[in-house]
């Protein structure tokens, strides 16, 4: 199996205002970074290679994003180790705090690519529900034993 991953944020702005303009133009970059990342298998995109275009909650100042990893260790070398921190921790200069959970981790099949419905279940299910094994935060990690 392998481990997917949605996280939703709330933009201070419109993606192309101002206030945007530093984190959209680094887009490509933090992309890259996934795509060449150890374990990366896939992620949410249109063709321009970013996934601004998708707005499944109706709410245009909500960004999505989803990928999948082969696991838990290179999801998080990816998001600790790599240039992404960087833009991880300047995140509330684009982003609003969201006081419910804003990222949700599960497992899928190896031929499986998750949607945008499967992982709004998910998201929805952990702020119902909490961390559970099928679906849970990086604070509550759960193997694949304990499913």
């Amino acid at each position: 199996m392998h481990l997917a991953q949605f996280n939703i944020a709330k933009m201070k702005g419109l993606i192309n205002s101002p206030v945007m303009k530093e984190f959209n133009d680094n887009l490509p970059v933090i992309n890259a970074i996934a795509d060449n990342a150890d374990g990366f298998i896939w992620r949410l995109q249109e063709e321009n290679g970013d996934a601004t275009g998708f707005n499944p909650y109706d709410d245009p100042y909500l960004l999505v994003n989803m990928s999948v990893w082969v696991d838990f260790e290179c999801l998080k070398d990816y998001i600790m180790k790599t240039g992404h921190i960087e833009f991880l921790k300047r995140r509330y200069e684009w982003f609003e705090k969201i006081e419910t959970p804003n990222h949700v981790m599960w497992y899928v099949e190896q031929d499986h690519t998750p949607s945008l419905e499967e992982a709004k279940e998910r998201l929805a299910y952990i702020t119902k529900h909490g961390d559970t094994p099928h679906a849970f935060s990086i604070r509550q990690y759960f193997s694949q034993d304990d499913l």
